[in-house]
This record gives C-alpha cells, sequence and structure tokens, in this order.
C-alpha cells in the first residue's frame, strides 16, 4: 500500500527515508530495482541521482539508470509524424525498456544506451550496469504508468517513488527549463503546453499508486 510523504519535506528528510526503506528490502532477483516516477520537470533526476549516491554513502553498491536512453531516433519520429511530440509515451521503445528492466533485475552485466541531450540522440553502449551493483535506481517518466507495454514495470519494482507537483509550479519549472536551452519565451511555451503538459497529465492521471508519493 502506498504512503504520502508530508508536504515539504526536505532533501535530507526524503533521501533517509529512501535509504532506510531500500534496506530494510530483500531482494527477490539478482539485484533490488528502485523506480523514481513522475512528470517531466518534477525533480526526478536530482533525487535519483541523490538516492544512489546516498546508498553508496551507507555501504551499497548502486547505480543511477536513466530512462532516456529509449528515446526513438529523430528521423523514426520524424517519419511516424511524432517528433513534435517526442517524450510522449509512444516515441519511446517501450518494449525494449521493459526487457531492459528485466535484464537489470536478473543478470550480472548489462549495456545500456544513454541519451546525449546537447546531440538530442541516443548512444548506444553508454552505460554499464556491473556484476557487483546491488541497486538499481531507474528515473524516467512512465516507470509507474498503468497502461501496455509500460505497466509490465510494475512486477519488476522492489519500491516505487512518485514526484507529484502541482501543475502550475510544473508549468513555470518547465518554462524555466526550455528558456535554459536558449529557446525564447514563445518557444519555450510552445513546448511546454504543446507537449510537456500534455505528457505531465497523462502521467498523473494513469500511473499506478507507488509505494512512496512526495508532493511539492
Amino acid at each position: 500500500m502506498g504512503s504520502k510523504l508530508p508536504d515539504g519535506l526536505d532533501t535530507e528528510a526524503r533521501l533517509c527515508d529512501l535509504v532506510e526503506r531500500v534496506g530494510a528490502l530483500r531482494p527477490a532477483r539478482r539485484r533490488l530495482m528502485v523506480a523514481v516516477a513522475g512528470p517531466p520537470g518534477s525533480g526526478k533526476t536530482t533525487l535519483s541521482l541523490q538516492l544512489a549516491a546516498a546508498l553508496r554513502e551507507a555501504g551499497h553498491t548502486a547505480q543511477h539508470v536513466p530512462m532516456d536512453g529509449f528515446h526513438l531516433d529523430n528521423a523514426v519520429l520524424e517519419a511516424r509524424g511524432s517528433l513534435a511530440r517526442k517524450g510522449a509515451p509512444h516515441t519511446y521503445d517501450a518494449a525494449g525498456f521493459v526487457h531492459a528492466m528485466r535484464r537489470i533485475a536478473e543478470e550480472d552485466e548489462v549495456i545500456l544506451p544513454d541519451f546525449d541531450r546537447s546531440l538530442e540522440k541516443s548512444i548506444a553502449g553508454r552505460i554499464v550496469i556491473r556484476p557487483e551493483t546491488e541497486i538499481a535506481v531507474i528515473e524516467g517518466n512512465y516507470l509507474c504508468l498503468d497502461v501496455p507495454p509500460w505497466n509490465a514495470l510494475q512486477a519488476l519494482w522492489d519500491l516505487t517513488v512518485f514526484l507529484r507537483v502541482d501543475p502550475a509550479v510544473l508549468r513555470e519549472r518547465l518554462l524555466e527549463r526550455w528558456r535554459g536551452f536558449g529557446y525564447a519565451p514563445a518557444e519555450a511555451l510552445r513546448k511546454a503546453e504543446g507537449n510537456d503538459l500534455p505528457n505531465a497529465e497523462t502521467i498523473l492521471s494513469q500511473s499506478f499508486a507507488a509505494d512512496v508519493t512526495y508532493e511539492d
């Protein structure tokens, strides 16, 4: 049964809580699988990187695993008429991602693609899950999405963490993100309202209840 943590819980308290929760788990497979999910702009990357570091400080071997290496290539998306919606559920190799997560859960070493934002493309073979890695901290928008094929992931997660953000706050974060990438205000607004916010609505309305939910 999921639990909602108090609004405004500071980062240190969140990390302490999560490290304690993960430390109490016993893997059913080769390694523990911790999923950090939520809409774009919710802080998933920051929290998952911090969690992996905190777990290592606590004596575990943990590795951060981003989902974005499974973006379909721009040329594929353009041919399908989906380039403007890059980041939506159908613009990923979802089946390939599910297969890769099964491999991480069960195999000694797994090689994964990573996403290079400066090139806007995936780079093959850049992430190595080593045999000594005990815990994979996986981060991505759709890790708790309760629609096929994404919902096949639910059986793989030992702990799910969901970041829920007020829509108005999320909108401002997304606009700031795109402006930070060098986009003019009008283009930043188009990207946020035309793609990111619809994706966020899908995530917020169609995700299964996580073990832990933080609200900002």
